[in-house]
This record gives structure tokens, C-alpha cells and sequence, in this order.
């Protein structure tokens, strides 16, 4: 059987160069694919195009940007909010107020126990005489001294001549030595010629001033008072020198940018930075002048001059009474302590407080 040959003319001429003839638009003529395109081809397509449209939904929740597609946005939003919503939880802090006597305990059974277990050693030590009676009286015999000097009404005037004397001279040195700090904080020649010799002052034990204050003041209150000062002034200007060089730049700058320099700018910008390191040299000035001003009234001694802590310790080792002697460290313990707990502790928890370094929990 003979076969048959259909031929079909082709075009070359534009589409719109015959206009009776039927309209053929390139879309409408273009083939959609090979019609003899596989399975396993038309399956790799499939995921390329899956592949695809997962990088842009990516793409869109790491920008920030809404995925393009709707089942895409869904579960991304709610990535995001839970993450949101943990980051929150870790930045908040839950504070419970605890009953008063629950708190009081906490902070005075531990130091209780302390005390209940330093007065039981001594006690053993005075019951196995580890030294002779007289030298190593009891608890109960230094406790009995002082209940006898408080029956004759000088206890509270030995403590109070030595607190207000640590105080003025505290106070004295806190003017001092905040002026001297900030002039050797900010001014860079001056630091490099002050700066060691505070180093070298606050590491200079206090009662080696003692003898020259008296050559130079004799036996009077400037001489106690001037070694309260050489005592307390390098520990309180190099406190406010290390908290003014861990003030941030940017500080600084924002100060700088509203007005605040001069005084307006070290009232209002550079004291509130520095204020945790100028507390910290506050607290190890107190402890100095405490330590300078019973050094000094153990040995500058005078009738005119009153009888403060220090002059009872002395008057106890001039009598060869150890009871005596006792009772007075341990009021000078008493007092130092009192100080820092019911003054600068306070302090120092509201200033940590404020700057979120001490979270209640």
C-alpha cells in the first residue's frame, strides 16, 4: 500500500502580515513542554520548584520581610513570637517579699552562729588554761568589766569621744579627697605625678604618721585629726579615680552633647557614673580613718584631750588588765562593724540596686 505524505507549508512572514488569516500568537502556538518529557523528570521539577519556594520563605523570615507564601508565614510568625516570649521571661526577674521575721532571721542567724562559735572556743581555751587566768580572763569576766564601767557612766563617753572624731575626720577627708580624685582622674599630668604617691600613702600604715604629727601639732586633737586624714584621704581618691576610669566614653559624650560640662557636667554626668567605685574608696576610707584614729589615740595620750576607745585600750595595758583590754577591742570591733552595716551597706545596695547589679529574687 502506498503511503501518503502530509505536508504543511510553514510561515515565515509576521503574524500580522496577513490579516485575513487566523490570528496566531506566540503564546497560543508555543508548545508547553516536550510532550515526551519522563516521570522522573517531571518529579525533579516538582522538588526544584519546592526547593525554590522554601529558600524564599527563608529568606523572608530571616530579613524580617513576610514569606511569600501563606502556609510559610504561619509557622515563622510563631517561631518568632515564642522566641520573643523567652527572651522576655529571662530579662524579667519575679521578686517575692519575703515575711520580716523570715528575712531577719536570714541575715542574723548566720552571724549568730559565728559569734556562738567564737565564744565557745574562747571559753574552752579559758577552761583548759591554754594561758594563765589573767591573761586570758573568760567571756563572762570581760563582760563584767564593761557592765562596770556602764554602772559608772563612762562607757557611752568612751564611745562617743572616738565616733565623733571619726566622723569629723571622715567627713574632712571625704572633701579632700574627692576634690584630689577628680583633679587626678581628669587631669593627666597630674596623674602622672600624684598618681603613685597615693598608691604608696594608702599602703603606708597609719601609725607610722603618729610621731610626726606630734613634732608638728604636739599633744592635741590636730594631731589625731591629721592622721585621720593622711590615713583616709589616698584610700577615698583612688576609689573615685578607679570609678571614674571605668566610666563608659559614651557617657561622657552624652553629657557633652546636652551641656553638662564643667561643674554641671562632674554634678550631673561624671559622680552618679563613678558612684559604685566612689562608694567602694568611701568604704575603705572609713576603714582607714577608723584604723588611723585608734592608732592615734593609742599613743597621744593627754588629759585635755579626752578619753576615747583608743585611750581606754591604752589605760587597760597600763593597769595589766586583760579584762580591760578586751572589752575595749571588742567595742572597737562593735563600733566598725555598727558602721558599716547600719550606714554604708544600705548605701551600697540602693546604688546596685539602682543599676540593676543587685536583683532581688
Amino acid at each position: 500500500m502506498a503511503s501518503t505524505e502530509t505536508t504543511t507549508p510553514s510561515t515565515t512572514g509576521k503574524p500580522d502580515d496577513d490579516p485575513t488569516g487566523p490570528a496566531t500568537a506566540p503564546d497560543a502556538e508555543a508548545p508547553a513542554g516536550p510532550a515526551a518529557d519522563s516521570p522522573a523528570e517531571a518529579a525533579a521539577g516538582a522538588t526544584a520548584e519546592g526547593d525554590t519556594t522554601a529558600a524564599a520563605a527563608g529568606t523572608a523570615v530571616s530579613t524580617g520581610a513576610p514569606a511569600t507564601a501563606a502556609g510559610e508565614s504561619r509557622p515563622a510568625a510563631g517561631d518568632l513570637a515564642g522566641l520573643e516570649a523567652g527572651l522576655d521571661a529571662l530579662d524579667s526577674t519575679v521578686v517575692s517579699r519575703q515575711p520580716w521575721l523570715r528575712t531577719l532571721l536570714s541575715k542574723a542567724f548566720p552571724p549568730l552562729i559565728a559569734i556562738a562559735i567564737v565564744l565557745g572556743l574562747w571559753q574552752l581555751a579559758y577552761h583548759f588554761q591554754l594561758k594563765p587566768h589573767y591573761l586570758l580572763p573568760s567571756p563572762l569576766d570581760v563582760f563584767r568589766s564593761l557592765q562596770q564601767k556602764w554602772l559608772e557612766g563612762t562607757l557611752l563617753s568612751f564611745v562617743w569621744t572616738s565616733v565623733s572624731r571619726g566622723a569629723l575626720g571622715f567627713l574632712a577627708s571625704v572633701a579632700i579627697g574627692t576634690v584630689l580624685g577628680l583633679i587626678v582622674a581628669r587631669v593627666k599630668p597630674v596623674r602622672a605625678a600624684i598618681g603613685p604617691i597615693l598608691s604608696g600613702l594608702q599602703s603606708l600604715p597609719s601609725v607610722a604618721w603618729v610621731p610626726a604629727a606630734i613634732i608638728w601639732f604636739g599633744l592635741s586633737d590636730a594631731t589625731i585629726y591629721a592622721v585621720v586624714l593622711l590615713g583616709a584621704v589616698p584610700s577615698i581618691a583612688n576609689g573615685l579615680v578607679s570609678g571614674v576610669d571605668q566610666i563608659s566614653p559614651l557617657y561622657l559624650r552624652a553629657g557633652r552633647t546636652v551641656g553638662a560640662t564643667g561643674l554641671a557636667g562632674v554634678r550631673h554626668v561624671l559622680l552618679p557614673a563613678a558612684l559604685p567605685g566612689y562608694l567602694a574608696g568611701l568604704k575603705q576610707g572609713w576603714a582607714f580613718s577608723w584604723r588611723s584614729l585608734m592608732a592615734a589615740e593609742l599613743i597621744v595620750n593627754a588629759p585635755d584631750l579626752g578619753t576615747g576607745l583608743g585611750q581606754l585600750l591604752e589605760q587597760g595595758r597600763e593597769l595589766q588588765d586583760m579584762s580591760w583590754v578586751l572589752g575595749a577591742i571588742l567595742l572597737i570591733l562593735i563600733v566598725g562593724i555598727g558602721i558599716e552595716l547600719l550606714i554604708f551597706a544600705p548605701i551600697e545596695r540602693r546604688v546596685l540596686r539602682s543599676r540593676g547589679l543587685l536583683v532581688k529574687s
